[in-house]
C-alpha cells in the first residue's frame, strides 16, 4: 500500500513578454465585437484539425497489448514541427497559428523515470480565447474580458502548455508494469526499439458567454504512431469543460480561473493515459457504504458526514449479474483486486492512498475540520502481470436544466467551477464536521 498526503505544487515562476499583451487584448476585442455584431466567432486557427472531432472511446485491448515500449512527446505530431532536441527553434504553441513561433524552451532530451518539477519557461499565451462574448451583462462581461486578458498576458507560469500535458500523460503511463515509457523532448532520437510514440498537444480553450455564466472549455489531441512507419495507430479528442458565474470566475484574483488552468491539464492528462492505456469497461460497479465514522446523509444519499479527522471510508464492488468477462480478462482473479483512493478539497488533491487491498482504508492524515470534500476510488484489475484500472467511483450527473445543445464533449462537465474541479463534482461528498474529534 502507497499512501501520499498530496499536494498540486505550482511551476517556478517567470515573467512573460509584454509584447503579447497587444494580441491577446486584440483577439478578445475581436471577439468580442464579431459577437455583439451578431456575427460568429473568428474560426480556430488549427486549419490542419479534422472537419468533425474523433471520439472512438478508449484503445481496445488488442491495440494496447503489442506496445511494449513507449515515447510521450509533446506536440501534435512529427511532420508538424520543425524542432531541435533542445527547442531551440520555434515550436507549436497551444493553439497552433496563433502562437506558433512564441515558444522557446530548454528541457532535457529525456526526463528519467522518476517525475520531478522541471521549470520550462514557455514565452506564449496560456490560454487563446477562440469563443465570442455575449449577452445583456455588457459591464460585467467587459470586466471579464479584461481579467482573462490581463491574466493570460501576466501569468508567470501558465499551466497550459504541451510540455506540461506531456508531463502528466507520462506520470499516468510510466505506473504500468507492462509498459516501458520514456519523456522526450520533441525533435529528440527515438531510443532503440521504441514500438510506438504518443504526441500530445492543446487544441482550442472556448469562451461561451451565457447571461450572468461563462462556460470554458479545453480541448486536447493525443496522436499514437508506429515508431517506425508513423502511422497513425490511434487518435482523438479530450475536452474539460466547466462553468460559474462571470464574478466567481475573476473573484480574488482569478482564483477560478487559475484554479482551472491547473486542473484542465491534470485531468486531461490523466484521461488520456487512461484512454489509451489503463482503464477498461468490466461489469463491476462501485458504490460508497457507511462506517461508523462516515455516515450516509439522512436527506442526501450522495454525501457522507463525519465527526473524525481521520473517517474510514469504504466502498463495495460488485459485479452485475449475468456479465461476463471479455477474453482478455478470463483469468482475473476478483480476490486480487486492489484500489487506488483519493480526496479533494475544492482547489487541490489532499489525499491519495494505492494499491488497497480492502475495500475501506482509515486516514493516516488528518483532513480539516469543517470542510466538504470530494472522495473516489477506482478497482485495479490485475491479469497475468497486466494491470488494468476501472473508472472512478462516481454518481450519474444531474440532468441539465435546459437541453443541451447538439455538441458532444468527450470529458467532465462542471457545473460550479468555484466548487470543486469538474472532474470531481459527481464523486461522492465527505463532509467533516466542525467539532474536532
Amino acid at each position: 500500500m502507497h499512501i501520499r498526503n498530496t499536494r498540486i505544487s505550482l511551476p517556478r515562476r517567470f515573467s512573460v513578454r509584454e509584447a503579447v499583451t497587444a494580441s491577446a487584448a486584440l483577439l478578445l476585442t475581436f471577439a468580442h465585437a464579431a459577437s455583439s455584431q451578431g456575427v460568429p466567432p473568428p474560426p480556430s486557427s488549427l486549419e490542419k484539425k479534422p472537419a468533425t472531432p474523433t471520439y472512438p472511446g478508449d484503445m481496445p485491448e488488442e491495440l494496447r497489448a503489442p506496445i511494449k515500449k513507449l515515447a510521450v512527446i509533446s506536440g501534435r505530431g512529427p511532420a508538424d514541427q520543425d524542432v531541435s532536441g533542445s527547442y531551440e527553434k520555434a515550436t507549436a504553441g497551444l493553439v497552433g497559428g496563433m502562437s506558433e513561433g512564441n515558444s522557446r524552451a530548454r528541457i532535457s532530451k529525456e526526463i528519467g523515470p522518476v517525475p520531478v518539477n522541471i521549470p520550462i519557461p514557455i514565452l506564449t499565451l496560456p490560454a487563446t480565447i477562440i469563443g465570442g462574448l455575449a449577452g445583456s451583462m455588457q459591464r460585467q462581461i467587459q470586466e471579464f474580458r479584461d481579467a482573462l486578458t490581463e491574466e493570460i498576458v501576466n501569468a508567470e507560469s501558465p499551466p497550459l502548455t504541451d510540455d506540461g500535458l506531456a508531463l502528466d500523460v507520462f506520470w499516468g503511463v510510466r505506473e504500468l508494469p507492462s509498459l516501458d515509457s520514456k519523456l522526450l523532448a520533441a525533435g529528440a532520437e527515438m531510443p532503440e526499439g521504441t514500438d510506438a510514440a504518443l504526441y500530445v498537444s492543446f487544441g482550442d480553450i472556448g469562451i461561451d458567454v451565457q447571461g450572468k455564466e461563462a462556460i470554458i472549455t479545453t480541448s486536447a489531441e493525443a496522436t499514437l504512431r508506429h515508431a517506425v512507419t508513423g502511422q497513425v495507430i490511434y487518435e482523438s479528442d479530450f475536452h474539460y469543460q466547466d462553468r460559474d458565474t462571470l464574478r466567481n470566475w475573476t473573484a480574488n484574483d482569478n482564483a477560478v480561473w487559475r484554479a482551472y488552468g491547473n486542473f484542465a491539464r491534470y485531468s486531461l492528462g490523466r484521461e488520456i493515459s487512461a484512454a489509451l492505456f489503463d482503464r477498461v469497461s468490466l461489469p463491476y460497479d462501485l458504490s460508497p457504504v457507511s462506517t461508523k465514522t462516515a455516515k450516509r446523509d439522512r436527506k442526501d444519499k450522495l454525501q457522507l458526514n463525519s465527526k473524525s479527522l481521520t473517517p474510514t471510508l469504504a466502498w463495495e464492488l460488485t459485479k452485475e449479474k449475468g456479465a461476463d468477462l471479455p477474453a482478455w480478462a478470463q483469468s482475473l482473479d476478483e480476490k486480487a483486486i486492489t484500489y487506488d483512493l483519493e480526496i479533494y478539497d475544492g482547489q487541490r488533491p489532499v489525499y491519495t492512498a494505492e494499491q488497497l487491498r480492502d475495500a475501506q482504508h482509515t486516514l493516516t492524515y488528518e483532513l480539516e475540520p469543517c470542510q466538504a470534500y470530494r472522495w473516489s476510488v477506482r478497482p485495479a484489475y490485475h491479469v497475468d502481470g497486466i494491470i488494468r484500472y476501472g473508472e472512478w467511483m462516481s454518481f450519474p450527473p444531474p440532468p441539465p436544466a435546459e437541453p443541451a445543445e447538439a455538441v458532444v464533449i468527450n470529458g467532465p462537465q462542471g457545473r460550479s467551477a468555484s466548487t470543486a474541479p469538474a472532474f470531481t463534482q459527481d464523486y461522492p461528498v465527505l463532509d467533516v464536521a466542525c467539532g474536532r474529534r
